[in-house]
């Protein structure tokens, strides 16, 4: 029983969108609705509010590594295995891809899954930021980076713990990670992928800079 009340709780804990939360606090449009439509600190970073974005990747983070050190610190206490911590992994990540607060419209995971890898190991964590790091800098995508890392990820932690039950959880983790990147692959293929730092915005964007109240009077006019 505690292990499902561990992973369900995580699932919840995941399914707090930050883009959207932190995009109301800042009286900005909904992230869903402009851009690439994705409740994700990148997509938010169009409207040109920088803290907004920062704080939507500090709180995608800080869930991920929040519902793994939970369920690590209080492991035995509660007598979670060790399969119940990587599902719990794995169910705050998938949490955020396809939230119950927000009728299953989530982002991609990245900084959660950043999160949780930090939670797992720190070691982890950073080795697969710096591998994000080192890509975006490169190549100046960060979709790309983001796949990359994905797919550096269990590797990294094979490296450094063995096939463990929580090399699964990662595995998947990647996985799905890249599923949710599917139209970024193609866009990739294509020529079309935006680079970080890119000047362009397009009309949606520079709206979604307004209030919705804004939106409304704009309408009566």
């Amino acid at each position: 029983m505690n292990s499902i009340i561990a992973i369900v709780l995580a699932y919840l804990i995941g399914s707090i969108s930050f883009a959207v939360v932190v995009s109301r606090l800042f009286g900005l449009s909904d992230p869903r609705t402009y851009g690439s439509k994705n409740p994700g600190a990148t997509n938010v970073l169009r409207t040109g509010n920088k803290a907004a974005a920062a704080l939507t990747l500090l709180g995608d983070g800080f869930k991920g590594w929040l519902a793994v050190w939970l369920a690590l610190t209080y492991q035995f206490q509660f007598d979670l295995s060790d399969s119940t911590v990587a599902m719990v992994g794995l169910a705050v990540f998938i949490g955020h891809l396809w939230p119950v607060f927000f009728k299953f419209v989530g982002g991609k995971g990245v900084a959660t899954a950043l999160g949780v890898l930090i939670g797992i190991n720190v070691w982890l964590g950073l080795g697969t930021f710096a591998t994000w790091l080192i890509i975006a800098y490169a190549f100046r995508y960060s979709s790309l980076a983001a796949l990359v890392a994905s797919l550096f990820a269990p590797f990294y932690y094979a490296l450094l713990f063995g096939a463990r039950i929580e090399l699964l959880a990662v595995v998947i983790m990647s996985a799905l990670l890249i599923y949710r990147h599917s139209q970024n692959i193609a866009n990739l293929m294509a020529g079309k992928e935006s680079r970080l730092g890119s000047k362009k915005k397009d009309a949606a964007e520079k709206e979604a800079q307004k209030p919705h109240h804004e939106h409304k009077s704009h309408k009566k006019h």
